[in-house]
């Protein structure tokens, strides 16, 4: 029976209920790809794809236990979304694993075409474009330090792993949903379309010829990240203004997330970019 104090709530109490079927075996089908689809999880990452509006949310699964604190976020939604209530049990056994957080999204991908997303940014833009990253903790953490530093956008070449991947998602505390971006093929035609779009190109890497303390970003920068290990191809350092970090001795490289924090707060801060204290 509906509860008269959330109407639009939908209760489960079957684990099988086909309406969930987006939600069944969660691990297994995010390894296999969601077909134009992803899933969000957890308050915080809900709130931002809701204030976002960037991808549209399909349904919302939430653990019966959480309906009473979550109802005036379950209000914002449109009225085209379903909200499904189950009992934690149930909502274990369709996720396939202890669903902690209490909340799932489902979602639809609504990501824009390179060329259109190049064209909407401003006259004055940072973007931040990844090679080669295969890791989606790493993946998550870009995202966040690009949103926490103003980028307007990334771009990806197609040996990156997918920001909508759920883990991705979760680490990057909903920025992928938020931060515009798009792929770009090939490392090399990344750097070929930044450049023709007028940006100025920065590739990171420990033998940069430039410190960071000493790089100057033009007012359309790109900063380019590669993989742990590998890092970026000589072929794309070779069309780029290399920078380097500069560290202790002993000592020459970071995390490629962590990288990207120093890197675009200083790009932030001599850009005048507002920074939050």
């Amino acid at each position: 029976m509906t509860d008269p104090a959330l109407p639009r709530v939908v209760p489960v109490d079957d684990p099988d209920d086909p309406r969930l079927a987006d939600y069944r075996a969660v691990r297994e089908r995010d390894l296999v790809g969601r077909q134009g689809g992803f899933i969000a999880e957890g308050v915080v990452v809900l709130e931002k794809l809701i204030a976002s509006g960037r991808h549209p949310l399909r349904s919302v699964l939430v653990a019966q236990h959480r309906l009473a604190a979550l109802r005036s976020r379950l209000d914002e939604l449109p009225a085209d979304v379903e909200v499904y209530a189950a009992g934690q049990a149930v909502m274990d056994a369709v996720v396939g694993f202890p669903i902690h957080r209490g909340v799932l999204a489902a979602g639809r991908r609504a990501e824009p075409a390179l060329e259109a997303l190049l064209a909407g940014l401003p006259a004055a833009a940072l973007v931040v474009g990844l090679v080669g990253i295969a890791n989606h903790d790493n993946m998550g953490g870009l995202f966040r330090n690009a949103a926490a530093f103003g980028a307007d956008a990334v771009l990806l070449d197609d040996g990156c792993c997918d920001p909508l991947y759920r883990k991705a998602i979760r680490v990057s505390v909903g920025a992928a949903l938020t931060t515009p971006f798009a792929r770009a093929g090939s490392a090399d035609a990344l750097v070929a379309r930044l450049a023709a779009a007028g940006f100025s190109v920065a590739a990171l890497s420990p033998g940069g010829a430039v410190a960071l303390s000493d790089f100057m970003p033009a007012p359309r920068t790109a900063v380019l990240f590669g993989a742990e290990g590998p890092g970026l191809p000589a072929a794309v350092l070779a069309q780029a203004q290399t920078v380097r970090i500069e560290m202790a001795g002993g000592f020459d490289s970071l995390n490629v997330a962590t990288s990207s924090g120093v890197v675009l707060h200083r790009i932030a801060v001599s850009a005048g970019r507002t920074v939050c204290a």
